[in-house]
């Protein structure tokens, strides 16, 4: 199942699900968590922007533009947010939408900026996507499970896959 981050997390508590993949670090201290992979954040831009053809753009350089985020509860959004703060950006937020499509057509027909993650990089259409050139821009992938709890061996051995380098 996909759904935004405190839904995973509440049905690992319940014990519905026994490994969450998701966006990390998740607070609470009755988690143990894998990191599986970290990647870089992007600017979404239209085309045509004056910073569409850079290849890495600073957070600080599209303050003054407007935002399109996702809603909050969105393990995403957290992590945008965090970046912007990092770099001492307050976005101006003009749109707020639950999937990475929606913000990337409202982009596409010039509404505003967007951040995204490079797994949802889509180099077709009107949209440009510019890296952000803060290191410290990224998000953290990883596997969540409850603390303490004895997980199967195929739960093992699919952890272990998913922590293999491609």
């Amino acid at each position: 199942m996909e759904d935004i981050t405190p839904v995973p997390v509440d049905r690992l508590k319940a014990g519905a699900i026994d490994v969450a993949v998701l966006a990390l670090p998740v607070r609470g201290h009755e988690f143990d968590s894998l990191p599986l992979l970290t990647e870089p954040l992007y600017a979404a831009l239209l085309k045509n922007h004056p910073f569409a053809r850079k290849t890495a753009v600073a957070l600080r350089d599209l303050r003054k533009e407007p935002f399109l985020l996702l809603r909050d509860g969105h393990c995403f959004r957290e992590n945008a947010v965090s970046a912007c703060h990092r770099a001492r950006v307050s976005p101006q937020v003009v749109f707020e939408s639950g999937q990475f499509f929606s913000l990337l057509g409202l982009v596409g027909a010039g509404v505003g900026v967007s951040l995204v993650p490079a797994m949802a990089v889509d180099r077709r259409g009107e949209v440009r996507f510019v890296r952000i050139s803060d290191p410290s821009a990224t998000r953290t992938i990883g596997a969540l499970s409850l603390r303490g709890r004895s997980l199967s061996r195929a739960h093992q051995a699919f952890l272990s896959t998913l922590s293999q380098p491609s």
